[in-house]
């Protein structure tokens, strides 16, 4: 078996890793780079692979930087299938829909400035009907942990990742003459105690895991901790009379802060208040956690039997359409979580733009901003930020909560590769800095061999 790794390795997003076995050529997710200036043009890239020769891909979860470029796979010869959870199936066609209808607009635009200045613009990476075209080609199984052979030689398993609603960590087993090998994914793999979805599955004995390492190089607050935190800052605010801005990922992120917010209500640790969910994608998510129930929490679960909304209660507005975001703007006094999470694009820019120069409000990050995006540079002390071509002045206060995380700690990681002690790590999906920590860590802790992956380079198991 050999692992090659064509996406997040030096860097977070863009996971991507072909897998060679039993005469088998299988890619672990085809995602998105994400974040840089750069990232356009690694995307516009050939793939370093030829895609005709791809015979399945071996989707973890429907986040954009592990599914953003299917299409793209697709378009350039891809004909096999796509294999993933019945829910991550529902998640990537509203991501990949949502993706292209952006693309399309961006390029638009784009179009018409380049008329205006003579200068050439790129079309969009791909159209919904690419998008549309991808989601034929998938292949959902049942929910998780039943072995599915891809051939003789070649099995795979899907195990709860407890990242998002649908997410897995896949093993890969190649059986041969001389016995089986086995490679585990992690994909992104969940923070332990949150209250939305479970916690991860148990790894399995494997002879190799490529595992993420995004908080490689830190701990979380807890999950109980950070709500009180929320608290605080939400009662601060309100009671001054400003608003509270969350840019929030539109899958994950969005339903665990409206459910968290809830809780809050409920326990009346927050004053009441007009609470918007601004974002038509995070809305579509929503109701698929509503359909796909039985992928989360015990609690969640039992809620939603018994009739009870967990992100829809009394004071919450879903604004789909583009008045409604707009009338956000006259609101004071509010909590509104808009996309995108890293402040990239997307109805929070309109909100920032409204907000961050006012200093009765407030900037609450709860997902990790990558190196080059708004968000990075506002929680790095920022002291403007220019948003559709006016420089902001940033006087609100700005926060950012860990503890609401989507991914594993550093001692979250080390718990779940604690029954591979003494067996082989390969590092992804991280900063240099969180995966040389996190190398160290695996090393001295677990006795682990451990090597961060090199983007092209092939590691034999």
């Amino acid at each position: 078996m050999r692992i090659t790794s064509y996406g997040a390795a030096g860097g977070v997003t863009g996971s991507c890793h072909m897998v060679e076995a039993g005469g088998l050529k299988l890619l672990v997710d085809c995602g998105l780079f994400q974040g840089r200036r750069e990232d356009e043009d690694r995307n516009r890239a050939p793939f370093p692979f030829e895609p005709p020769g791809v015979n399945h891909v071996l989707l973890t979860h429907g986040h954009l930087d592990h599914c953003g470029r299917l299409p793209l796979l697709t378009k350039a010869g891809f004909e096999g299938t796509i294999v993933s959870t019945p829910a991550t199936r529902e998640i990537a066609r509203a991501i990949l829909l949502d993706s292209a209808h952006l693309q399309t607009e961006e390029a638009s635009r784009r179009r018409r400035t380049a008329r205006r200045t003579g200068k050439t613009f790129h079309p969009p990476l791909y159209t919904v009907q690419d998008a549309l075209y991808s989601l034929d080609q998938f292949d959902p199984r049942p929910r998780y942990r039943g072995p599915l052979e891809l051939s003789e030689d070649v099995v795979v398993t899907y195990r709860d990742a407890g990242h998002v609603l649908g997410s897995a960590f896949i093993e890969v087993q190649e059986r041969g003459k001389e016995g089986a090998k086995t490679a585990v994914f992690s994909g992104d793999l969940g923070n332990l105690g949150q209250h939305v979805v479970g916690d991860p599955d148990d790894l399995p004995r494997c002879d190799l895991v490529v595992v993420e390492g995004t908080y490689g190089d830190r701990n979380h607050r807890s999950v109980d901790d950070s709500v009180d935190e929320l608290a605080g800052v939400v009662s601060g605010v309100l009671e001054r009379g400003g608003n509270v801005v969350i840019p929030t990922f539109a899958l994950e992120r969005a339903q665990d802060v409206l459910f968290y917010l809830g809780e809050l209500r409920r326990d009346r640790k927050i004053p009441r208040c007009r609470i918007f969910l601004d974002s038509p994608l995070a809305i579509d998510i929503t109701r698929s956690y509503r359909r796909y129930a039985t992928y989360l929490d015990d609690e969640v679960q039992q809620m939603i039997e018994a009739g009870e909304d967990p992100f829809g209660f009394d004071g919450v507005k879903f604004t789909r359409t583009a008045d409604e975001s707009r009338r956000i703007n006259d609101v004071q006094g509010a909590i509104i979580l808009a996309g995108s999470g890293m402040c990239q694009g997307g109805r929070v820019l309109h909100h920032l733009k409204h907000n961050l120069w006012d200093r009765k409000s407030a900037v609450v990050f709860v997902g990790f901003q990558a190196y080059g995006t708004r968000g990075r540079r506002l929680i790095e002390g920022a002291e403007s930020i220019r948003i559709y071509g006016e420089e902001v002045a940033v006087n609100a206060s700005i926060h950012t909560i860990g503890g609401f995380s989507a991914h594993a700690d550093q001692k979250g990681i080390l718990q779940w590769l604690s029954p591979c002690q003494g067996g082989r790590a390969l590092l992804v999906h991280g900063e240099e800095r969180a995966l040389g920590e996190l190398s160290s860590k695996v090393q001295v802790t677990l006795k682990m061999k451990a090597q961060v992956a090199q983007l092209g380079e092939a590691v034999d198991v």
